[in-house]
C-alpha cells in the first residue's frame, strides 16, 4: 500500500490509475481492526493501486470527498470516482471485499 505524501501526488495517482484511497488515523481503533487483512485485500485486487490517507495529514482531501467517517474507502478510475464505502462504522474483511468486487 502506497501512503500519501502530498495532495500533488493523490491527483496524479487518481487520474493514471485505479486506485483505492484509505482513509484512516492513529487514533483510529476501527482501523487497527482492518489494516492486518489489507494486505491479503490488496492482493486480491492487483487491478487496483491503494493509497493509504492520513486523515490528520489530509483533512482537506476528506472534506473535498465528502469523507467524515473513518475507516473509509474511495474508488477511482481515470480521475473518477466508481465507488465509495464511507462510514463511521466498523468495516469487516468481507463488506470490503464485498465493495471491491461490485466495482468491475
Amino acid at each position: 500500500m502506497k501512503i500519501l505524501e502530498s495532495v500533488e501526488q493523490l491527483n496524479e495517482w487518481k487520474n493514471k490509475e485505479n486506485v483505492i484511497m484509505y482513509f484512516t488515523a492513529g487514533w483510529c481503533p476501527d482501523c487497527r481492526v482492518i489494516e492486518p487483512v489489507l494486505p491479503e485485500i490488496e492482493e486480491e485486487f492487483p487491478a487496483y493501486t491503494f493509497i493509504k490517507i492520513n486523515r490528520d495529514d489530509f483533512i482537506e482531501i476528506c472534506q473535498e470527498h465528502d469523507v467524515y467517517g473513518i475507516p473509509s474507502f474511495l474508488a477511482f478510475s481515470n480521475g473518477k470516482e466508481t465507488g465509495r464505502f464511507v462510514s463511521k462504522d466498523r468495516k469487516t474483511k468481507e463488506e470490503i471485499v464485498d465493495f471491491l468486487q461490485g466495482l468491475s
